[in-house]
């Protein structure tokens, strides 16, 4: 019995032992089981308090930032980011993003895709039925189905209260001088992608990258200042409209340079088209005739031509060629509209554009020379600026005598304007070679990136050479009072057909402001301008090219600090005697 009572004692204890130590093995020894309790509990509030809280803060972002959110309800669908403002060289808006609403849909949440379709296309017309009820119908999780809509639309659509549709705020990418710079900016496409000009420059250089990294918001794109002023632009481009209109020039097209610097101050090219309707711009008629353009430059090239013979050292102003007889290759021959039929010297090379004089002088220096001349100006390879729209020159695959020849006034090879501009730039700079830009440069650092192409005292005898044209040439309609003006015309009959036109004149006219100090350089083109009453039936640049170029001066010679001066003597006793010649 005894043994009966110790065993049942032992059972009732076992219990008891494993309650204890179960409990040392959960609590440990000699802790106080409610503080443990009391811990427990508020370790579990601030859990509750953590996790609400995330949640407050993620309502709340969500909230100030409701893009965010529907952009990754967009997937693989592009959406419109933002892009940085683009300035004039004044801090003159040129291209800046709104706020516009497009109309989106989740067709795995239309309840009735009849009814959908019918009351979005009672609100927008334009909308076509059969398309948005098959977006409505494909079963996708997002679907557009009208990009930048009206804040009245958006309105209505909204009180429509359709299950699945909605809106999306996007960057709305807007032009607010329209055509007016419209060759420089470029455009965008519905997704701001830029797709032409700087735009497509912009995303070239970084910014699509950056948008898809998410690091180029509205607050992060700083703008981007141009070289252009927005005042000269209007003023070229207002001129080279009257001038199209009254010679009935199929096109016209005008550039300002800082020959010192290589900045665009303006550049226009017509017809021109409006960037908040790019659908204009795939036009063939509304190429940029600048920098995608190329052309024979006509007698603009002597320019380049007199140059290099003055800085080979080989000629000199007082060097005479025999312009008495035509230049005959084979079935081509070589004349001269002013015939002269005598020896002509340099100066009157030029003043009277000899084609006969100036392929002697270059054919003097021998082909392989002009060559590399004109190589050594950009003039041979394909120019590269910020602008993605350029082409290469169309150059000569066999270059001999006749190839040298023909060049050496104008005809022969094809570059664009802007090119050119380049290359007459440094003949009147002192003579060296910098790259156009579009966007602001200071001096030093054009200085850093030229490089000399001719000497000094060469280009001194070039800007009385391009004042002395002005005072008794070609360019006489271009003297300005008071602005000391320098030029040179040039008229090439254009390929028809494979064969030379003598009614279809691709025009233009170079005039540097002011001659003894240039500053700046001013291009004007005319393409096939007619003949009017007042050009007494004659349609060559100096009638034409020559007048526009003379009202555009005028007008924006004071819009770059350009104060006159009168009183100046003539080119060879300011200019020559300035420079010792």
């Amino acid at each position: 019995m005894r043994n009966t009572a110790e065993q049942q004692s032992a059972e009732q204890a076992a219990p008891g032992w494993r309650r204890r130590l179960i409990h040392t093995l959960l609590y440990g020894r000699g802790v106080d089981r409610g503080a443990k309790s009391r811990a427990r509990v508020g370790l579990a509030i601030l859990a509750f308090v953590l996790g609400y809280g995330v949640i407050a803060l993620r309502l709340v972002t969500l909230a100030a930032a409701p893009d965010a959110h529907n952009v990754r309800r967009v997937s693989a669908d592009a959406v419109s980011t933002g892009r940085p403002d683009i300035l004039d060289r004044n801090g003159e808006i040129l291209a800046t993003d709104l706020k516009a609403a497009s109309l989106y849909g989740e067709p795995r949440k239309i309840i009735d895709v009849d009814e959908a379709v019918e009351l979005l296309t009672a609100q927008l017309p334009d909308l076509d039925a059969a398309e948005v009820r098959e977006r409505l119908s494909s079963g996708k999780g997002f679907v557009w189905l009208k990009r930048e809509i009206s804040s009245q639309q958006q309105e209505a659509i909204h009180r429509l209260g359709i299950p699945g549709i909605g809106f999306l705020v996007e960057n709305k990418r807007v032009y607010p001088n329209a055509a007016e710079v419209s060759h420089i900016i470029g455009h965008v496409n519905i997704d701001n992608q830029g797709i032409a000009g700087i735009e497509k420059w912009l995303d070239k250089s970084g910014l699509a990258d950056l948008h898809m990294a998410g690091f180029a918001t509205d607050r992060l794109v700083k703008p981007i200042q141009l070289s252009v002023d927005l005042r000269v632009q209007h003023a070229l481009r207002d001129e080279l409209v009257q001038a199209r209109e009254k010679y009935q020039a199929i096109a016209a097209a005008g550039l300002v340079s800082d020959v010192n610097t290589g900045e665009v101050i303006a550049m226009v090219s017509l017809p021109d088209y409006d960037p908040n309707n790019p659908r204009e711009a795939n036009e063939p008629t509304r190429i940029n005739r600048l920098t995608t353009g190329v052309y024979e430059m006509g007698s603009t090239f002597k320019a380049l031509t007199l140059a290099m013979g003055l800085d080979s050292g080989k000629v000199s102003l007082s060097s005479s060629f025999d312009a008495r007889l035509p230049l005959t290759y084979g079935k081509f021959t070589i004349h001269d509209y002013h015939a002269q039929n005598r020896m002509l010297t340099v100066p009157e090379i030029f003043t009277y554009s000899s084609n006969i004089g100036t392929a002697k002088l270059a054919l003097s220096l021998g082909v392989d020379y002009h060559r590399a001349f004109l190589k050594k100006l950009g003039q041979l390879d394909r120019l590269r600026t910020e602008l993605p729209e350029s082409a290469d020159p169309i150059v000569p695959k066999q270059w001999g005598e006749i190839s040298t020849a023909t060049i050496a006034f104008g005809h022969g090879l094809s570059v664009a304007p802007l090119q050119a501009v380049m290359a007459i730039n440094a003949m009147m700079n002192g003579g060296l070679l910098i790259t156009p830009t579009f966007f602001k440069r200071t001096p030093e650092e054009a200085t850093a990136v030229a490089m000399r192409v001719i000497k000094p005292e060469t280009s001194e005898k070039m800007r009385y050479l391009m004042r002395l044209n002005v005072e008794k040439g070609t360019a006489t309609k271009a003297n300005v009072a008071g602005y000391y003006i320098g030029g040179k015309t040039g008229t090439s009959e254009k390929v028809v057909n494979g064969r030379y036109s003598t009614t279809k004149l691709f025009n233009s006219f170079t005039a540097v402001l002011p001659a003894d100090k240039p500053r700046y350089l001013l291009l004007i083109m005319l393409d096939e301008p007619k003949p009017i009453p007042e050009t007494k039936g004659y349609a060559t640049s100096g009638w034409n090219a020559v007048p526009a170029g003379a009202a555009v001066i005028s007008r924006i010679a004071p819009l770059l600090d350009l104060g006159p001066r009168f009183d100046l003597p003539p080119s060879d006793r300011l200019i020559l005697a300035k420079s010792g010649q």
